[in-house]
């Protein structure tokens, strides 16, 4: 029996393929929970034009963080932060907080992208790798400067 999947299912497929599976499998354990529908005509069509607009967003996404990552190569993102006597900084700088900047100068990342081993201590400059989606990568510069 064909049926299109509505989510992944283990060891059959991943959502919107087409799969042929056991009728009994199909009636007993898909269709009632709602992981697939039947491969008719009406959703053959239907699962074709959601691919197709699928692609298409995907192919936009990339071309836009693909862009971004052109744009955000060898930025420098400041880092003000109120420094102790000792040259200590009163906080560290997270990937929170360098996704935060980020956003706020009009790049729109996760905390997840930015790629930083441990937090940054100290005030100077530092290279940390931006991974955006798609397996696109930039380096910014973040220079921790005193208030």
């Amino acid at each position: 029996m064909k049926v299109i999947l509505l989510k992944n299912v283990d060891n059959i497929g991943r959502v919107d393929e087409i799969k042929d599976v056991p009728s009994g499998y199909a009636r007993n354990f898909l269709l009632p929970r709602k992981l697939a529908v039947l491969a008719t005509k009406d959703a053959l069509a239907s699962i074709n034009q959601k691919v197709k607009a699928n692609s298409q967003r995907i192919e936009k996404d990339i071309v836009e963080k693909r862009a971004m990552a052109e744009k955000m190569k060898g930025m420098e993102v400041r880092m003000s932060v109120k420094i102790g006597e000792e040259g200590q900084l009163f906080e560290s700088i997270t990937r929170q907080k360098i996704a935060e900047r980020l956003n706020e100068m009009g790049f729109y990342i996760d905390k997840n992208h930015v790629e930083l081993e441990d937090h940054i201590k100290q005030k100077g400059e530092f290279n940390v790798k931006i991974k955006l989606d798609h397996g696109f990568e930039t380096e910014v510069k973040v220079v921790v400067s005193e208030k």
